[in-house]
């Protein structure tokens, strides 16, 4: 509804030339309209988001960004939703890339692509040094590039490596395979580029004062009587739009910037010192602490934007979303909250140490609530079963869906008594917990995980060293594909069985990782 005169009234010509520049250089957008849920009107821009609290007054136009960039960043909101308009006039949450000037110029990741190639030729068994240091060499000339997407996929690969020659326990056979298959799919994909390769993402933005919430943490890593503490704690916090992930190393520490962890990652934060990185990873810039204040939550999560009230809804834009080896690195891209109307049942499998828990949304309709247990939580599954029986109202976790069921691994749930982090609670008395019967999987998910199986193998072992015994394998696999009706998969198995190369085993992976994707 502004106009560019009117943009030239609030914020003088200066500015808008400075958005001119961005404009043209392009850049990604996401563009929400204002609903019933959610009145105020936004725009997500690489580096902040700008909201517009009163109509029709600029003046109320409300940022993260600082002082600095404030102008620039409502000048660029405002011509994107004027994109918007154009573009899509009707849909409520919109993503795309606006500006640019002419076709964008190709952009060249040969060097991952090879060293990707070479890894799944020789194995990961037996990737040397001196690949290892290859890769973190082209991660480096990636993330200069910004090219922020295949950077990181890299750089995990790297770690995967490396955690497996120092038999570390975060090595995972199915993920090396995973990001090989990444690697080569962002390299090859067509669409916004920003999406696929992250070219418009900024390495770093500092945030003005923020208000985040807290919505729980994971700890990651080992640690045990033989080996070094390699903890890592993820907690996740709340903005106004987006989930933000703060990483720390806690090496046997348990208090972060004058707090534990648990009171962290159950607290609201102020801060002025808040740096983003393009996966949504925060730190707090040196000497930040000083201007950071840690608050007891105490509030209701039900205000926030990512809150969900319909499973169905939510199942339906999962299965909507772009293959997860070609959307945004974002760290905390899948975690919601899930409003609790009723929790039906809590069970543990103790064969796969694992607590499951069926809860419903306010239309009945179910989702499952699954944990299992990891040594550096040793308390997690009791708390959670003991938080699911607090009359929970919400839970907090990375979502995912499964033969049409929305399904949610725990980092937090908001009790009658409380917010509880699982990943914190201390190792005590252990909850009461009825046994649950392990459903077998159903006959196309078991055809289907056994053929990924295979190709994660291939890409341990190297396809330049596939034994006679694990190639006569293949024949029965490629069968139980068509028996179950997935004759193009089954074809690119007999393709693959027949000839063990790259250009075979990435189109069978691709598919195979789509499929489960979307069982």
């Amino acid at each position: 509804m502004f106009s560019d005169d009117d943009l030239v009234d609030r914020f003088g010509q200066r500015v808008l030339a400075a958005a001119r520049r961005t404009w043209r250089a392009g850049l990604p957008v996401r563009v929400r309209r204002a609903t019933a849920a959610d009145p105020v009107p936004a725009v997500e821009l690489p580096s902040c988001t700008v909201r517009f609290l009163v109509a029709g007054e600029l003046a109320y136009a409300d940022t993260d960004a600082v002082a600095s960039y404030r102008g620039e960043a409502v000048v660029l909101a405002v011509w994107a939703f004027r994109a918007a308009d154009e573009r899509d006039p009707s849909t409520e949450d919109v993503r795309f890339d606006v500006g640019g000037a002419g076709s964008p110029a190709p952009v060249d990741i040969t060097a991952a692509t090879e060293l990707a190639a070479t890894v799944l030729l020789d194995g990961a068994a037996n990737a040397s040094p001196v690949l290892i240091g290859s890769l973190r060499a082209v991660r480096d000339d990636l993330t200069s590039a910004n090219l922020h997407w295949p950077a990181a996929a890299t750089d995990e690969l790297v770690e995967q490596l490396a955690a497996y020659q120092a038999r570390g326990a975060q090595h995972r056979v199915e993920r090396v395979a995973e990001l090989i298959t990444e690697v080569h799919a962002r390299a090859r994909a067509t669409g916004d580029r920003s999406r696929v390769l992250g070219v418009e993402e900024t390495a770093e933005t500092r945030l003005r004062q923020v208000r985040l919430t807290a919505l729980g943490a994971r700890v990651r890593g080992t640690v045990d009587s033989r080996s070094v503490d390699s903890r890592t704690v993820d907690i996740y916090f709340h903005d106004a739009r987006d989930v933000l992930v703060l990483r720390e190393h806690i090496s046997g520490e348990t208090r972060l910037h004058g707090v534990t962890l648990r009171e962290l990652a159950t607290s609201t934060v102020l801060s002025e010192s808040v740096v983003r990185g393009p996966s949504r990873v925060i730190r707090l810039a040196r000497g930040g602490a000083a201007k950071t204040s840690i608050i007891p939550s105490g509030q209701s999560w039900s205000d926030l934007s990512t809150v969900v009230s319909n499973y169905a809804a939510a199942v339906t834009a999962l299965r909507a979303a772009p293959p997860r080896v070609l959307r945004p690195r974002v760290a905390a891209e899948s975690v919601r909250v899930l409003r609790i109307a009723q929790v039906e049942h809590v069970g543990y499998h103790p064969g796969a140490q694992r607590l499951e828990a069926v809860i419903t949304d306010p239309d009945g309709t179910a989702a499952l609530v699954s944990a299992e247990h990891r040594g550096v939580a040793p308390g997690a599954l009791d708390a959670l079963a003991r938080a699911l029986a607090d009359e929970p109202t919400y839970v907090s976790g990375a979502v995912s869906q499964a033969d049409g069921e929305l399904r949610i691994d725990p980092i937090a749930v908001f009790t009658a008594h409380g917010l509880v982090v699982p990943d914190l609670a201390p190792a005590d008395a252990p909850a009461r917990l009825e046994q649950a019967t392990s459903p077998q999987p159903d006959h196309l998910t078991a055809v289907l995980t056994e053929a990924q199986s295979i190709c994660a193998e291939a890409a341990h072992r190297g396809l330049r060293h596939l034994s006679p015994a694990f190639r006569d394998r293949l024949p029965a696999t490629t069968a139980r594909l068509r028996e179950a009706g997935l004759h193009p998969t089954a074809d690119a198995m007999a393709a693959f069985a027949r000839t063990p190369a790259v250009d075979t085993w990435l189109p069978l992976h691709l598919r195979l990782l789509i499929a489960l994707e979307l069982k």
